[in-house]
């Protein structure tokens, strides 16, 4: 009998001492352990889960400390080697916790310790899933082997003891099942004990039928339990309750000896550990994130512990609420009617109560108006819920946890569960710090941000973040602690291995560009050192032409972050004269597949040259008129493949280096009948094809319209299903307007009334002359739309824009 009958307790009607088997993150249990405990009054509690976490117990009431929280057990020498134990406001370990500390009755944890179970995986030993060694208390991984001695049926598949019990019932599913028999009982309903009983009953007989799984990870586990109570009983008499997981009662009720249960201990494997508490969110708990041992619905979960009474209405009440922020027409008599529904439901499908699949088809038919699109955001924000939990400064962390807690505290960035996009200004002291930090952070690997493109801008002083705080990433800082004790000394440290250890010149000169963004100027000497060494030692042009654009996209930051790149823009110049050089011959004898990558590098390489030809010069030279005589050469050069020379002469053209005429002259030449079709549509493709808005430059000059147009009616039917799919894809990328132009102006032909070249401009539906009546007409719309007012008004005097006249 459980001790504590002269303090009020009531006695325990089983012998030994009182099992809780449970199921974890289930509020039904977390009830029923609160009722038990507050029964029996136990002098002692004991909890599943590693002992070496028994100092960390009494930070769970610490007022600062939120669930969900998760105990953190990492490798010391291998942070990367970890494992997490889970634990919510409504999962029966925290309340017990609790309750031990509320009454302050002594708490420990009794399952395999960390440091074996850490160990496991090592040395061809089998690897234990990372987080779910805890949870698998009531759902074992496979079966076969007895838990008790008896002759239990060998089975090759895993069983999960729920579906089994709830398949008995007559459940086809064992979540409603569960629902039904324990999350719908009342915190008042009869013996606070039977519960207990009757599961224990249930998992006997299936531990009969079924074993512990033949997994001896279970059976090691299961001995250290029985070990750790046997040595409570020792001190603390038969007062003592464990909770556990229910999988786990029959085998920790079976009396075996103590030389078997040391027996299984012997010589299990070791590794020293650390552990603290780490915050935990709602997403992790379920099985949609990929953590399997976790729950369906946690947020559902919460609120049937956390209300009092009426859960449909009150349930039913906060999705409308959230249906209203997202500006649906949700009212009260939704909810009135919703709740109805819900109830006529769960008496339809013989259900105590309307349980989360009675609600959600209340909610679908009733406030959704039968569409699932709004049902997922229900699901998403509720059901599953973004609620992270926090811990106490007091918890025990490594050096670089504790600074990056301070950094954040400092620049107000405090992370959170749910995805949001953090703007940006660079020009700000405070936004400038947060860029630093978040790039920092990625540069060792703990991505709590990811770029994104910003909206509304393209300025270089404006940088959009996406932020999303998992547990997973304190993992990620314990592994990056190894590289310093600061969030600056860790990334410089890391950083510089990196450069060592690159293999390829676009690693360092990716490396060099994530630098500039982190502000390591302590990095930045070894990482110029190795990518000036790479370069002059790489004689591959289309590596060279790969790491040109990092570094050239790296010397913008020197405006906007006050950062030196005078080494950088001599090594980018470096490359780009190489380039200039090299590209020519590498652009010869080409199979499609590397013309197209190096049709690729050519426009990188364009692209970067005239940013340095304006911070290169005049040093090294005007770098754009040399560009431009190599891209003369690709574009004339016979042997260089027609994609290349296409984009070539498009590139020329753009930059007025070319005149309209001697583009027409080339594409003439190359859509000639002595040309081959394949050719021809690949030179059409560098042309006009890609991102390279080709399909309104076949708009505005119909000249360039109507020779792909003749050639293209005159290829052979024999070669035409060749060039077909070539051409499809070129012209296939064009928006939908430019394609119906283009289709207008060839059904027309060249020279019809209404084209370009009967109307004598080189723009379709103009004149040759500008209609100045027609033009002022516009104009005081225009003054409105640009913010200058209209006639007779002044403009107005803030606005900066440029080129407008009154």
């Amino acid at each position: 009998m459980v001790a504590g009958a002269e303090e009020g307790g009531r006695a325990w009607p089983g012998e030994g001492p009182l099992l809780l088997g449970v199921r974890h993150h289930g509020p039904g249990s977390a009830r029923a352990v609160r009722a038990a405990l507050g029964a029996a009054r136990p002098r002692v509690v004991l909890i599943e889960g590693p002992p070496e976490a028994d100092a960390l117990i009494p930070l769970a009431a610490d007022e600062d400390m939120r669930p969900p929280v998760a105990l953190l057990a990492h490798a010391v020498d291998e942070p990367g080697r970890s494992a997490f134990w889970p634990l919510a406001e409504f999962s029966p370990e925290w309340v017990a916790i609790r309750w031990a500390l509320e009454h302050d009755v002594p708490a420990h944890f009794i399952d395999l310790p960390a440091t074996h179970t850490l160990a496991w995986g090592r040395d061809g030993e089998e690897e234990p899933p990372q987080g779910d060694e805890p949870e698998e208390g009531d759902k074992p991984e496979e079966e076969g082997a007895a838990a008790n001695g008896g002759g239990a049926v060998p089975v090759d598949v895993r069983v999960d003891p729920l579906a089994v019990l709830a398949e008995t019932a007559g459940y086809d599913d064992p979540e409603r099942w569960w629902e039904d028999v324990v999350e719908h009982r009342g915190p008042g309903d009869g013996d606070p004990f039977a519960p207990f009983t009757a599961l224990e009953e249930a998992m006997g007989a299936l531990r009969e039928t079924y074993g512990s799984g033949g997994h001896d990870r279970d059976l090691v586990r299961e001995a250290y339990m029985r070990l750790q109570m046997r040595d409570a009983q020792r001190r603390f008499g038969d007062g003592i309750a464990v909770v556990c997981g229910a999988w786990h009662v029959p085998a920790l009720r079976h009396r075996t000896t103590v030389a078997a249960d040391k027996a299984l201990l012997k010589g299990l494997p070791k590794v020293k550990t650390d552990m603290t508490w780490v915050p935990w969110t709602y997403r992790r708990l379920s099985r949609r994130s990929g953590y399997g041992a976790g729950i369906d619905s946690p947020g559902w979960y919460g609120h049937l512990f956390r209300v009092p009474d009426r859960p449909v209405e009150r349930w039913l009440t906060k999705v409308a609420g959230l249906l209203r922020q997202e500006d649906r027409l949700v009212s009260s008599a939704h909810v009135i009617e919703a709740v109805r529904l819900a109830g006529t439901l769960a008496t339809m499908r013989g259900r105590p109560l309307a349980g989360l699949s009675e609600t959600t088809d209340a909610v679908r038919a009733v406030m959704c108006d039968g569409s699932d699109v709004p049902l997922a955001l229900v699901h998403d924000r509720l059901v599953v819920g973004d609620v992270l939990g926090e811990v106490p400064a007091a918890a025990p962390a490594v050096p670089l946890q504790r600074d990056l807690d301070r950094i954040q505290r400092r620049l107000r960035l405090k992370p959170e569960a749910a995805e949001r996009e953090l703007e940006l200004d660079l020009r700000k002291d405070t936004d400038a710090e947060r860029s630093r930090l978040l790039h920092r952070l990625r540069l060792l690997g703990v991505a709590w941000g990811e770029p994104a493109a910003s909206r509304g801008s393209t300025g270089t002083f404006r940088e959009t973040w996406r932020l999303r705080w998992e547990p997973e990433l304190a993992v990620r800082i314990a592994e990056a602690g190894v590289w310093g004790t600061t969030v600056l000394g860790a990334a410089t440290a890391k950083a510089e291995s990196d450069a060592v250890a690159a293999r390829g010149l676009a690693d360092v000169t990716a490396l060099a560009e994530r630098c500039l963004l982190a502000d390591l100027p302590d990095a930045l000497p070894t990482v110029m050192r190795i990518l000036a060494d790479r370069a002059a030692l790489d004689a591959d042009v289309a590596h060279l032409a790969q790491a040109l654009p990092a570094l050239v996209r790296s010397l913008r930051y020197g405006d906007v972050r006050g950062t030196d790149t005078a080494a950088l823009t001599e090594i980018a110049a470096g490359l780009a004269e190489r380039i200039f050089v090299g590209l020519p011959p590498a652009c010869a004898a080409l199979d499609t597949d590397a013309a197209d990558e190096m049709r690729r590098h050519v426009d990188a390489v364009h692209g970067s040259v005239g940013l340095l030809d304006d911070v290169a010069a005049p040093a090294h030279g005007d770098l754009r008129v040399r560009w431009h005589a190599v891209l003369g050469v690709l574009a004339r050069r016979d042997t260089v493949p027609g994609v290349i020379r296409g984009r070539a002469v498009r590139l020329l053209l753009d930059g007025g280096e070319l005149a309209q005429d001697e583009a027409a002259r080339l594409m003439g030449l190359v859509l000639s009948p002595g040309t081959p079709p394949a050719d021809a549509a690949a030179w059409i493709e560098g042309f006009v094809g890609g991102g390279s808005g080709g399909g309104m430059l076949l708009v505005h000059d119909e000249r360039l319209l109507g020779l792909v147009d003749a050639w293209l009616t005159g290829v052979p039917a024999e070669a035409f299903t060749d060039v077909l799919p070539l051409l499809r894809r070129t012209f296939s990328a064009y928006e939908a307007g430019v394609r119906r132009t283009l289709g207008e102006l060839v059904r027309r032909g060249p020279g019809q009334p209404g084209s370009a070249a009967a109307t004598g401009s080189g723009i379709p539906g103009f004149a040759a002359d500008l209609d100045g009546a027609r033009a002022d007409a516009v104009m005081p719309v225009v003054r409105l739309l640009l913010g200058l007012g209209s006639i007779g008004v002044e403009p107005d005097t803030d606005n900066d824009l440029v080129g407008v006249a009154r």
